[in-house]
């Protein structure tokens, strides 16, 4: 059993390590979620929604995004009609805590390892913006697209990122790197 451990040991502190970092940076956001009564709306997600509204105004798009009355999402108004919402998941939180979490199972240099989590972190939301405007635009002019813009093509586009980002790490400034 002892040489197993010692065999496997990279593998187990890679393991160990990420689901620490996933377990504990979901228990925060968790916190931070649950610190909003039911029908409010996160900060983070607020900032997500006027960013958008922000970047497709740049580009002249008639856009009106504000929060829902009645319930805990973002009304996306778009040629004055009420188009689609964005609720909390939408502000990818989630993909960064994978992101951040898979990084530190393969770090490197602490200074190394926080500027690239921090300029991660940055990517990914800025992705996470454009992805959500340009969403919205094609689900406008495409609705019987939903289901694929959605569920399979923008998905793909942030995780496609995130892997990006792991192979450009794991590769070039991770302990392993060399």
């Amino acid at each position: 059993m002892k040489n197993y451990l010692v065999q496997f040991k990279p593998f187990l502190i890679f393991i160990s390590t990420f689901f620490a970092a996933y377990i504990l940076l979901t228990l925060l956001y968790k916190l931070y979620l649950n610190s909003f009564s039911t029908n409010d709306v996160d900060a983070i997600t607020m900032i997500v929604g006027k960013n958008v509204e922000q970047l497709m105004h740049v580009f002249n798009y008639n856009v009106n995004i504000h929060k829902s009355i009645a319930d805990s999402w973002l009304e996306v108004w778009y040629n004055d009609r009420y188009h689609v919402r964005i609720v909390e998941g939408c502000n990818a939180v989630s993909v960064i805590i994978l992101f951040v979490s898979f990084v530190l199972a393969f770090s490197g240099e602490f200074k190394t390892t926080l500027s690239f989590i921090l300029l991660g972190i940055l990517l990914i939301y800025i992705f996470n913006v454009v992805r959500i405007s340009i969403l919205v635009v094609l689900l406008f002019h495409f609705p019987d697209y939903k289901h694929f813009l959605h569920g399979t093509f923008f998905p793909l586009i942030i995780y496609g990122l995130v892997f990006l980002l792991w192979i450009f790490w794991v590769n070039k400034f991770s302990k392993y790197a060399k």
